[in-house]
C-alpha cells in the first residue's frame, strides 16, 4: 500500500492549531489525512483526488473518521470549486503530495514500465487524453519537447525520433512495446536510471498536465489561505520543486518560508519506504 511519505514532518508543520479545518489536495487513500484525523480528532478534512479508485479505498480508510471529512474526485486546480461546493472561504491548510502513487504504480493503466500494460497513465479514468494518444499522435517535434521538458531526457530527440519511425509500421500500444522502442536507441547499462524512466515521467506529467495544474492550485490556496495558515508540498522531482520554490518566491509578501533548505526524509523512512527518497518538502505560512 501507498505509504504517506515525510508524515511526521507533515504534521508537525501543517498542524499549528486545534480543530482546523484542511484541504489534502492528494488525498490517494487517505493516509495523511488519516493521521491527521488521529492526531486531532477535532479537525475536518476535505480530500481531493482524480482518482476514482484511490478514493473508494480512501472512503474505507477513513470510515471511522465519519463526518470529520469529505471527499471530492476532482483535480486540486479546482480546489475553489470544491470549497465552494462546501461553503467553507477559509481552511487553516492545504497539503499537497505530488507525485504517481503506488496504487497507480500497481494499476493496470501503464504507469510503471516494469510491466507490460496498456498505454494509458490517466489519473482520472474519465480525462480524454492517454498516453497511447500522445505517443502515437504528438509530431516528433512535440514529443522530443516534452521528453525534454518534463523529463529532462538528454536523448530526447533520439527517442522521439525512434517513435515516429516505429509507429509507421505499427501504433504502439503497451508500455513494453515503448519501453523497447526506447532500449532500440538508448541501450541499457546495469546498475544505472533505466532509459524508460524520464520519458514514462514526462508522458505522465503529459496526460495529466501535473506540471500546469501545480501552478493553478498552488495560486487558487491564497485567497482561502487564513492568516498563520500553512502551505505543505510534497515534490518528487526537480520540475514540481522549482514551481514551489518560485511560487513562495513570487509571493514572498504574503508567505513567510519555514523552508529555506526543503526537508528530506530520514535515511530511517528511505529504506522503510525507498520511494520516499527522491521527496523534497517545502512549507509556507500566510501573513
Amino acid at each position: 500500500m501507498h505509504l504517506p511519505v515525510l508524515l511526521k514532518e507533515t504534521l508537525g508543520i501543517l498542524l499549528k492549531t486545534q480543530g482546523g479545518i484542511y484541504v489534502d489536495c492528494t488525498v490517494g487513500i487517505g493516509g495523511h489525512t488519516k493521521a491527521i484525523l488521529q492526531k486531532d480528532p477535532t479537525a475536518y478534512v476535505i480530500g481531493i483526488d482524480r482518482d476514482p479508485y484511490a478514493l473508494k479505498l480512501a472512503q474505507e480508510n477513513l470510515k471511522v473518521f465519519d463526518g470529520k471529512y469529505s471527499l471530492y474526485q476532482a483535480n486540486f486546480k479546482d480546489l475553489d470549486q470544491v470549497l465552494k461546493e462546501e461553503g467553507i472561504k477559509e481552511v487553516d491548510g492545504f497539503l499537497f503530495d505530488l507525485g504517481v502513487s503506488m496504487l497507480q504504480l500497481k494499476s493496470d493503466r501503464g504507469f510503471s514500465f516494469q510491466r507490460d500494460e496498456p498505454l494509458d497513465m490517466r489519473m482520472n479514468p474519465e480525462d480524454k487524453k492517454t498516453a497511447y494518444h500522445v505517443v502515437n499522435t504528438y509530431s516528433e517535434r512535440e514529443l522530443a519537447r516534452i521528453f525534454r521538458e518534463y523529463g529532462e531526457e538528454r536523448y530526447a530527440e533520439k527517442i522521439a525520433k525512434a517513435i515516429v519511425m516505429q509507429r509507421v509500421k505499427k501504433p504502439i500500444e503497451t508500455t513494453a512495446q515503448l519501453v523497447q522502442v526506447i532500449l532500440s536507441v538508448i541501450p541499457y547499462k546495469h546498475g544505472r536510471i533505466h532509459p524508460a524512466t524520464k520519458v514514462f515521467q514526462a508522458l505522465r506529467i503529459e496526460v495529466n498536465q501535473e506540471l500546469t495544474s501545480l501552478e493553478v492550485a498552488l495560486e487558487k490556496t491564497v485567497p482561502f489561505l487564513k492568516k498563520v495558515g500553512r502551505l505543505v508540498v510534497i515534490s518528487f522531482h526537480s520540475l514540481e520543486d522549482r514551481i514551489v520554490k518560485n511560487f513562495f518566491k513570487k509571493h514572498a509578501d504574503i508567505f513567510k518560508v519555514l523552508t529555506k533548505k526543503p526537508i528530506r526524509p530520514t535515511i530511517d523512512e528511505v529504506r522503510q519506504n525507498p520511494a520516499s527518497r527522491s521527496a523534497k518538502l517545502r512549507a509556507g505560512e500566510k501573513i
